[in-house]
């Protein structure tokens, strides 16, 4: 008899082990599996929705259908229509929910008209048909979620301010210097940028988004609001089951969760004290899983991602970028940059002993491949100079 595997959550992870394994995919969304990273482009036009739609799965997928409870006991999984579905072995893969921020007139999941996350397809069609030429728009959060959104928002012909209440536009990735210069392409695109500005409340008018207030008393004319304040992993269905939880789902390195019939992978999971919130790890987490569960070989372990993000922040005029690792160095790291404020070009490696520790590429990507190497395989750098790293294609 078959091992029964069920899968609750179709987003890239979920729908990853459905293309290798013959599961039953329990999908909240209406919704075929799509690729999160590309929803900006669909809010922007540059796709139809469609064409973001993820590679089918071995198995038909059940869309809608959202899973309320686990009965770790019977091995059921209970949905919200009153249906059980069993399970040999259960697999969450449920994602982040958008991290909504403590604002006056922001209580609860009900949100006033015209606020709205930009994590979900449905997030960007229901943006599409609010926005259109000369509609104010400010976008809270300047992460890449908020930076791709406001991009998208403007090539709409939208009159868009982007906030950020740290220092720089995606800290998280670049340094100074690099968010610097994608500040100044979003600004080129008739984005007004506000870095250290904390937004305190929203006002409404009949429960609508009017403005969005500043804590230091400015306010900003809005009839669209889009909250980009990062996500958190979403674990009420197995912290309600009883399974052990961190800031995600506590799993070991074969993806178990405290209950060794239950696995998780992708947003939603924790391993060694690491939740990553990325594209690449979720899919080396399902290709690890699936080999787990389909083989009776000694089992595959998970011991990490070690990847380079490479993205591409689209729109009329796309800008490529790459981040790894630490990009701030220490006392005696070395680090070799190359500017080209002419061609909006950045590129940084920091180097710390004979290994690559991080670095930045925005704009010029034609070292990536040799660098997506050397960090990815964590191995003694060659005896060449550093600025060899920069200036290599590699075959990219």
């Amino acid at each position: 008899m078959s091992t029964r595997i069920v899968v609750v959550g179709g987003g890239t992870a979920g729908a990853r082990l459905a293309q290798r394994l013959p599961v039953t995919l329990l999908g909240e969304e209406p919704h075929a599996p799509y690729n999160r990273v590309l929803l900006a482009d669909v809010l922007a036009g540059r796709y139809a929705p469609e064409v973001i739609a993820l590679p089918g799965t071995r198995e038909p997928v059940r869309l809608g259908v959202r899973a309320v409870r686990i009965d770790r006991a019977a091995r059921t999984v209970e949905c919200a229509d009153g249906s059980l579905v069993g399970y040999d072995r259960l697999v969450l893969a449920t994602g982040s929910n958008p991290v909504l921020p403590p604002l006056r007139g922001l209580r609860g999941a009900a949100l006033p008209e015209g606020v709205h996350p930009f994590r979900t397809l449905d997030d960007c069609l229901t943006l599409r048909a609010l926005v259109r030429p000369g509609v104010r728009a400010v976008v809270i959060g300047g992460g890449l979620l908020g930076v791709s959104a406001a991009r998208a928002l403007a090539a709409l012909g939208a009159e868009v301010v982007l906030t950020q209440q740290g220092e720089r536009l995606m800290e998280r990735q670049l340094d100074v210097q690099a968010s610097a210069l994608l500040r100044d392409h979003v600004e080129s695109l008739g984005v007004e940028v506000h870095t250290e500005c904390r937004v305190s409340g929203l006002r409404q008018r009949e429960g609508a988004v009017t403005a969005v207030e500043l804590a230091d008393g400015f306010v900003l004319d809005a009839q669209v609001v889009v909250l980009a304040c990062g996500v958190r992993p979403r674990t009420a269905l197995a912290r309600e089951a009883g399974l052990d939880v961190g800031r995600g789902v506590l799993v070991d390195d074969e993806l178990r969760t405290s209950d060794p019939y239950i696995h998780a992978i992708g947003d939603c999971a924790e391993h060694e004290g690491r939740v990553y919130g990325l594209a690449g790890p979720a899919l080396e987490q399902a290709d690890v899983l699936a080999e787990l569960l389909a083989t009776t070989d000694p089992a595959p372990r998970y011991t990490g991602t070690r990847a380079l993000t490479r993205l591409t922040l689209g729109g009329p005029h796309p800008l490529d970028l790459a981040a790894f690792g630490d990009a701030t160095a220490q006392p005696g790291d070395d680090v070799v940059q190359l500017t080209d404020a002419t061609q909006g070009a950045y590129r940084k490696v920091v180097v710390r002993g004979d290994r690559l520790v991080g670095g930045v590429l925005l704009g010029d990507l034609a070292a990536v491949g040799a660098l997506a190497r050397a960090w990815e395989g964590d191995e003694a750098l060659p005896e060449a100079p550093l600025l060899h790293l920069l200036t290599h294609d590699g075959g990219s």
